[in-house]
């Protein structure tokens, strides 16, 4: 065995010989970035030993050996975005509360004690149907105590389950969570009427793994899943307690948690091994909607509380697609809109009322920092916009912070100035006129808050090209599939963190969107999250959504050659030339 002392942390553990600092850190709870997984290609996990500035997952420790490890500042506080496009719901939850008398048996009775309260409360909620009811052996022993002890109870209960009867009203609550790739956004709302009570966000600590979702599937296949699992339970649920705190009630008044995420993230939280995903025909595990215990999942709430995930639609287009549906409608209308949820998988829904088709493109995590050499989240520091004019680059950064890094929206920012500078080609090759060649500096080193500064290479520009290549091949593909054409689509949805601070400008200027969808865009931040807690408050909609996601069309593009060919087309830059 050895040991790894964290000197700024004050943390030291013993560790088996041969592990990576990188894994280290992980096993001291420390959650580093490590976008690649650990395959030594990112440079995001340095940290220094004895003096040198190393990347730790490719150091190993030594038997016996005892390892003095300083981690590096790494950018905090980063811009989650939590806020989501708000449309009117009629508040009817599935979680319901009626107060019942508990009569007692007459002479000769046939009906048990257990049959005799479903039916008051059948007669109390006409949508409750008593033979479609769980029984609860626990409650139906306390129901003769509990006559005698009053004759007037509150029943709180949900189409499958009685979850509690309490002598007065009390609070109850529901808690929706949006698990993204990258963060994870959680909301408590008020059972009574809907209103939100809290909001909570954070990073997914499954970022210790790997960037995007095939590292981390990856990673389970090789590893299991309970790291990958437990990790981001523990996160839900330390959520939980925050948003319980801030809103001044118990855990235990929490009845109904709502789920969505993609559909590599639904797996890997319920514990379902990933592999029927990284492999042809790359279909889940499970798609239907579930509602299950939420204490099987670590989930420290109600005793009986319900965990509800939404239904993934097909392959990777998961669960919150299907959350993004629930807050849009776009079934609901007859115009034509394009939802589009650009992340690590760009996942897009097309069509009105009469017809949608649906796909996902693998973007990678380019947009999210990853895989960018200057790239990071949207935390303080971050370059979010630049603008090219009149032969100067002006620039801002998050928190108007010294600048760090580039994040998504200030990359495509910059890869659109570049454009108007002349100085990228059509192929995407950079001619910056600078010192060195095949990278622009945006920041130079005395002007930022590091000592490399900011700046963008030729590798980036690929990657780049091949995020906004895949996304604009798909959108390509999904009008085929309909038959339209651009001047068919009314409005353009844009979901997530990156689509609710990018300017459509520079998406539609490098080719991310069709430069005539531009001025059709309209972001609704994270839309996914937004749905979940419409899935809580209307289970109606809920319910709908069940029957469109058997009706979408699923294009899947992974063995196309009309992708490919598409794909290839919009790997190139629109100069003007």
């Amino acid at each position: 065995m050895a040991w790894v002392k964290f000197v700024r942390e004050d943390i030291e553990i013993e560790v088996e010989d041969g592990i990576s600092v990188l894994e280290a850190e992980i096993q001291a709870g420390l959650r580093p970035d490590a976008p690649c997984g650990g395959l030594g290609k990112c440079g995001k996990c340095l940290v220094k030993i004895n003096g040198e500035v190393v990347k730790a997952c490719q150091v190993r420790i030594g038997e016996g050996e005892t390892c003095v490890v300083e981690t590096l500042d790494r950018a905090g506080n980063e811009k989650i975005l939590t806020d989501g496009f708000n449309r009117e719901v009629v508040f009817e939850p599935g979680l319901r509360m009626a107060q019942v008398e508990l009569e007692k048996a007459k002479t000769g009775e046939k009906r048990s004690d257990w049959q005799r309260l479903l039916d008051t409360l059948a007669e109390t909620d006409g949508e409750v149907e008593p033979g479609q009811m769980e029984v609860d052996l626990k409650l139906a022993g306390e129901l003769y105590g509990m006559r005698r002890d009053s004759d007037e109870w509150y029943v709180i209960y949900s189409r499958r389950r009685i979850l509690e009867m309490r002598k007065e009203a009390g609070r109850r609550c529901l808690a929706a969570f949006d698990i993204g790739t990258t963060t994870i956004a959680g909301y408590l709302l008020d059972g009574a009427d809907g209103r939100t009570l809290a909001v909570e966000s954070r990073m997914n600590p499954q970022v210790q793994y790997g960037a995007d979702v095939i590292m981390r599937a990856n990673y389970a296949l090789e590893h299991g899943t309970e790291a990958l699992s437990m990790c981001v339970r523990k996160a839900v649920n330390e959520m939980l307690g925050s948003l319980a705190e801030d809103a001044g009630i118990r855990r235990e008044d929490v009845f109904q948690v709502c789920v969505v995420g993609n559909t590599c993230m639904h797996h890997l939280f319920l514990g379902i091994s990933p592999a029927s995903l990284v492999h042809a025909p790359y279909t889940p595990a499970v798609s239907e909607r579930l509602v299950l215990n939420a204490g099987d999942y670590g989930l420290a709430v109600q005793e009986r509380a319900e965990l509800i995930m939404l239904s993934d639609i097909a392959g990777y287009v998961g669960a919150d697609t299907c959350g993004c549906l629930l807050a849009i409608r776009p079934d609901q209308q007859e115009e034509i809109s394009l939802m589009i949820d650009i992340g690590t998988n760009g996942e897009m829904v097309l069509g009105n009322r009469e017809r949608m088709v649906t796909c996902s493109t693998a973007a990678g995590p380019a947009f999210e920092g990853a895989k960018i050499e200057c790239g990071m989240r949207g935390a303080a520091g971050a370059v979010d916009h630049v603008k090219y004019e009149d032969g100067k680059w002006n620039y801002t950064t998050v928190g108007n912070k010294p600048a760090v890094g580039l994040c998504g929206s200030g990359l495509i920012d910059l890869v659109a100035g570049l454009l108007d500078a002349g100085m990228l080609d059509e192929n995407g090759v950079l001619r910056s006129g600078q010192e060195k060649q095949g990278v622009f500096i945006l920041v130079p080193p005395e002007r930022g808050g590091n000592e490399r500064g900011v700046y963008l290479t030729q590798k980036d520009l690929g990657e780049v090209q091949l995020a906004k290549a895949a996304i604009a091949a798909g959108i390509q593909m999904l009008m085929e599939r309909l038959g339209i054409t651009e001047d068919d689509i009314c409005s353009v949805y844009i979901a997530g963190a990156f689509g609710n601070y990018m300017d459509p400008v520079s998406a539609g200027k490098i080719g991310l969107l069709p430069a005539t969808l531009v001025k059709k865009v309209k972001p609704v931040g994270n839309a996914a999250g937004e749905g979940a807690k419409i899935a809580l408050v209307n289970e109606k909609e809920m319910l709908e959504m069940d029957e469109l996601v058997r009706k979408i069309e699923f294009v899947e593009l992974a063995a196309s050659a009309d992708f490919q060919d598409h794909f290839i087309d919009e790997l190139g830059f629109e100069t003007g030339e």
